[in-house]
């Protein structure tokens, strides 16, 4: 293995010869079935917009049909009642550590963009807390540190498995990013977890169906073995998150069922996928504005529903999806209001058998923690409620022209902001965004850019009557650029990556071509 990244403060606490030697062990066993896997994706992909169908696969019916359960969570992952997301950088690391959440999501994935230095530095940063000696001084002199209480337990979200990491390269090839991220946190930190009574644990992102969860399995065993760690230890939860998932949860739970305690409801990241999937099968396929795609549209109701149901029957968790808001002390009113709708969402959730949710800001949490209290009181879950009431059909999943709202100039521009932002902020080295009170991430940017592309591809019209076309877009892009540009003056702005951000954009919005992820052609343009 090949390191060629640039020199990173810690990293010979991380990037050792052992550790290094483990993620290439790791690359050469699995990266030829995870080559094989994305090839699969592609070909399934096409297949579903050719027929505008998806069904739940016949040949696991047994699967679905059998009395099986997944293994007994461990103690510090059976009340989840609210989670806390976000990067890995060493302030967020000890916010949300010092939270109050009962977890916390450690993102190397949509909310981290990956620079070699946010890459190893966040590794740094977990073992760091794991040890509790971490801490952190602002520039302004405001310093940081772990409380004296106990921790949330540490749920680490590797990168997606299509996206490799070019700073490691592994017989000439660049690693597998979700391979780097997962072996080095295991290799350096599970038996450092153990020794506190904890475990290494994983959230797994973008799974689009059980033989990708099957890959993580082998992944999960081989490891354990390698370093003689007992087979179990590692417990995942795996994001629901794409349409196709949607149909095998099932089997994505049997396949992981020595290894899993829950699946979690990944709203915007399963809108994207949505629109990702059937982007190019006609009108009836077409979402209306993304602010307006609320959580009780039918068709996520009856994703939501089918997930809690099928976690519950099998023993496991499930858990709510994230809100975004961002409070904001200078507006009180649209704080007031915000922190009603997220209030709301979570009373639904809680009302529909989830066992915890996920918040992206410290200030949610009370908020999130008094609801599911009020639910589930000194319960730690609420897995002993079957959901056998919900019976959720093919139809129910796919019945996107049901979502009630209006393709609109306001939102049409609201995409072309928010992704304009988000990218140029990627480019710089930030993966999570607060834009408009909202905490942006990939998923939301994807969402706002294959919009666009899907709306212009099918000739969408706006509620006004105006066809959108690339014209018309390419328009709008360059207002909001001038208007960036006059918000923070020509210095700023020349020293800003808006004008790559741009092109990053057009490419991924209004391309002939759909690309797959706006991260693949980003990461080649990232700082660092």
């Amino acid at each position: 293995m090949r390191i060629v990244g640039p020199a990173v403060t810690g990293s010979e606490d991380v990037l050792t010869p052992d550790a290094l030697a483990f993620v290439a062990d790791l690359h050469r066993r699995f990266h030829g079935d995870r080559n094989r896997l994305l090839t699969e994706r592609v070909r399934r992909r096409t297949e579903i917009a050719r027929t505008g169908r998806l069904d739940f696969l016949s040949e696991t019916a047994d699967v679905r049909a059998g009395d099986w359960r997944v293994a007994t969570a461990p103690a510090d992952l059976r009340d989840r009642r609210v989670e806390i997301t976000g990067p890995t950088d060493r302030k967020m690391t000890i916010n949300a550590l010092n939270s109050g959440a009962k977890v916390w999501l450690a993102d190397f994935e949509d909310a981290t963009a990956p620079t070699w230095t946010n890459v190893v530095a966040g590794q740094l940063n977990l073992t760091d807390a794991i040890e509790r000696r971490i801490e952190f001084t602002s520039p302004e002199g405001k310093r940081y540190q772990l409380g004296e209480g106990p921790l949330p337990a540490i749920v680490v979200r590797p990168r997606g498995w299509h996206l490799d990491e070019r700073h490691l390269l592994v017989d000439g090839a660049p690693a597998v990013g979700a391979l780097v991220d997962f072996g080095l946190y295991f290799f350096h930190n599970a038996r450092r977890l153990l020794a506190a009574g904890s475990g290494p644990y994983f959230y797994l992102p973008k799974l689009e169906g059980h033989r990708e969860a099957r890959l993580w399995n082998d992944v999960f065993r081989y490891a354990q073995e390698a370093l003689s760690i007992p087979t179990g230890t590692i417990r995942a939860t795996v994001l629901i998150e794409t349409i196709t998932a949607a149909f095998e949860m099932d089997e994505i739970l049997y396949e992981l069922r020595e290894h899993v305690s829950g699946l979690n409801a990944g709203r915007w990241d399963y809108l994207f996928s949505i629109i990702k999937t059937f982007r190019d099968a006609g009108s009836g396929f077409v979402l209306p504005d993304r602010n307006s795609v609320t959580m009780t549209a039918p068709m996520m109701r009856s994703y939501t529903d089918l997930l809690v149901a099928t976690c519950h029957r099998r023993g496991a968790v499930a858990m709510g999806g994230m809100a975004a808001f961002i409070p904001n002390r200078r507006e009180p009113e649209v704080t007031a209001a915000a922190l009603a709708k997220v209030r709301a969402d979570k009373e639904r959730e809680a009302g529909d058998g989830f066992d915890g949710s996920w918040v992206a800001h410290p200030d949610l949490v009370p908020v999130c923690r008094e609801v599911f209290d009020a639910v589930l009181g000194d319960r730690p879950n609420q897995v002993e409620r079957q959901r056998d009431d919900v019976k959720v059909a093919a139809d129910d999943l796919l019945d996107i022209a049901a979502t009630p709202g209006a393709v609109t100039e306001a939102g049409l521009r609201n995409n072309i902001a928010v992704g304009l932002r988000y990218v140029e902020a990627w480019l710089r080295g930030t993966g999570a965004v607060a834009i408009f009170n909202l905490m942006e991430d990939a998923a939301t940017a994807e969402i706002s850019r294959s919009q666009v592309w899907q709306w212009v591809h099918t000739g969408t019209a706006l509620d006004s009557g105006e066809v959108i076309t690339a014209e018309r877009v390419r328009g709008l892009i360059a207002e909001e650029v001038n208007a960036l540009r006059a918000e923070l003056g020509a210095e700023w702005f020349a020293a800003s990556r808006y004008e790559t951000a741009r092109e990053v954009f057009e490419e991924v919005a209004l391309g002939a071509t759909y690309v797959d992820f706006l991260t693949l052609p980003a990461y080649r343009l990232l700082a660092g």
